[in-house]
């Protein structure tokens, strides 16, 4: 597998990324995965709050962003953990970094922005067989430092089962599936940096194990692709936080009764 960065003008709020991607990537080749910062995807589409940085103005983006928070007060560091689409953060991914000023967001619906860069590049590029990812940086737990998270994708199967294959002494696979978007997310977003870089773009080539689609996934095939707290592993840990209803669960919610 090759990952290659691509390096871009500074964005600002409101730049039009796609326009930036035509002018950056030269080429892209079948079978391969355009991988983009939820930063860059976020100015474009002016995911920004103007307002003071503040811990108070921060909590108040987290309860609206996340579908689950827990308090600062009950971390020794003062930040707040959140789930938002199915992917545990500090925080709600609500960052201050390379914007002049406020709060960036994470993209309303980074599927249905990852889908609009995929239709633009393989029309744009002449290609079938493409992919795009959506990243972000999240900390992990039980390990100091960050890693690049899939938070949105189009044009391939996000995971592949191996269940059925043999293993080197020709025993079945019974639980083996590989989380393909994820560690594409995380190769991709170590060479593209997480300071000055100014490479918010990477291409990754040569990729084993994956297949690409003709179609967007559809949202029962992105629902597929996550777990409950509830019903996940590590039940046993995340049920024991003390989590708080976000606003954008019950706004879910109260879609869902309309």
């Amino acid at each position: 597998m090759k990952v290659s960065v691509i390096k871009t003008p500074t964005l600002y709020a409101g730049d039009n990324l796609l326009g930036i991607i035509k002018t950056s990537v030269d080429s892209l080749p079948e079978k391969s995965v355009l991988v983009i910062t939820s930063k860059v995807v976020a100015l474009w589409e002016n995911a920004i709050v103007n307002a003071p940085r503040t811990k108070e103005n921060k909590l108040s983006l987290v309860k609206a962003e996340c579908e689950r928070y827990t308090d600062p007060t009950s971390s020794q560091y003062e930040l707040a953990l959140s789930i938002r689409d199915g992917v545990m953060a500090v925080n709600a991914c609500i960052d201050e970094s390379n914007v002049a000023e406020g709060f960036v967001l994470l993209p309303k619906d980074s599927y249905k922005s990852a889908e609009k860069i995929w239709n633009f590049i393989r029309e744009e590029y002449g290609v079938n067989e493409v992919g795009v990812i959506i990243t972000d940086s999240v900390s992990m737990p039980l390990k100091w430092g960050v890693l690049g998270r899939s938070i949105g994708h189009c044009g391939f199967e996000a995971v592949k089962s191996r269940i059925g294959e043999k293993d080197l002494f020709g025993r079945e696979m019974l639980m083996c599936t590989v989380a393909v978007a994820e560690a594409l997310a995380s190769a991709a977003v170590f060479e593209m940096g997480e300071v000055d870089e100014s490479t918010p773009l990477a291409l990754v080539t040569d990729i084993p194990h994956i297949s690409f689609n003709n179609e967007p996934p559809t949202d029962e095939e992105i629902a597929s692709i996550f777990i409950e707290p509830e019903d996940d592993v590590f039940a046993p840990i995340l049920m024991k936080a003390p989590w708080k209803q976000g606003e954008r669960q019950a706004r879910d919610a109260k879609k869902e009764t309309h």
